[in-house]
């Protein structure tokens, strides 16, 4: 069964009616794209391409100029409150306890204070955490941060988690141990995941399937099934079939880098 299902989604950007420039800027175009009930879907491409508009569009923030999107089977097109979203920054709140950050969506799932604590209490314990229970988020790592970020994205009812580009402002050392953690994570809680990534090696060891996007206005260049057997670690990194993927997706994106170029100087020089 699918948990998401986004059909056909096409965006422009609308300048506002004062802008001098009333013109539409494309963003996405027919997009289509699943993501299987507890699998692990990642979604690479340029910068600026359009990744994060699409799940704004997933989430019911804007409106697609066409497609749909579905959700567990419903159409849920324009609608809000139907996925668990993770950002790039932690986006904490910084009056609220750790504790108190990872309860918030049970809190207002209506769960009883006394349950929620307990159970964030167990998954603050899961991930490294004991001890910071009282502890604000000025007083953790960015690592650690992060960690409550997904914490709360997990806690939340929706079965669907949206990730967007999590670990892009973390050093390489600390991105790599946030990578295995997730790893461990997802493998107790099989949630759906769609995930944003520039890391081809990110993706290749998070993934099921992988989307390759092109430039803005983002297309599906390629959907790559990556087979290698689950549990994973960082030892995959070094095997062959890995390394092979790996440059196999880099190609594809050098490829399209190349002909955004020669298409941006033809236009130039009209």
């Amino acid at each position: 069964m699918n948990q998401l299902v986004v059909e056909n989604i096409t965006y422009s950007y609308k300048n506002s009616a004062a802008a001098a420039d009333k013109r539409h800027v494309p963003v996405l175009q027919n997009i289509s794209l699943t993501v299987p009930k507890g699998k692990f879907v990642s979604i690479i491409g340029p910068s600026g391409c359009g990744k994060s508009t699409l799940f704004q569009v997933i989430g019911g923030l804007i409106k697609p100029d066409q497609g749909q999107v579905y959700i567990d089977g419903q159409q849920t097109t324009g609608k809000k409150g139907q996925i668990s979203y993770m950002p790039q920054q932690p986006a904490l709140f910084p009056w609220r306890t750790i504790e108190d950050n990872v309860i918030l969506p049970l809190e207002i799932a209506g769960r009883s204070k006394s349950e929620a604590r307990k159970e964030a209490i167990e998954w603050l314990s899961k991930v490294g955490l004991t001890g910071y229970e009282k502890a604000h988020p000025s007083m953790l790592s960015g690592g650690m941060q992060q960690r409550v970020a997904f914490l709360r994205a997990l806690l939340s009812e929706q079965e669907l988690m949206c990730l967007d580009e999590p670990f892009s402002a973390l050093d390489a050392l600390t991105r790599m141990d946030m990578q295995r953690w997730l790893l461990e994570i997802w493998e107790e809680s099989r949630r759906s995941v769609l995930f944003i990534t520039h890391n081809i090696e990110e993706a290749l060891l998070l993934s099921d399937t992988i989307y390759l996007f092109s430039n803005r206005p983002a297309q599906v260049l390629s959907q790559i099934d990556v087979t290698f057997e689950r549990p994973r670690s960082e030892d995959l990194l070094t095997t062959r079939a890995f390394i092979e993927m790996k440059q196999m997706i880099y190609e594809q994106m050098k490829r399209q880098q190349l002909e955004q170029r020669n298409k941006e100087m033809n236009e130039t020089g009209r």
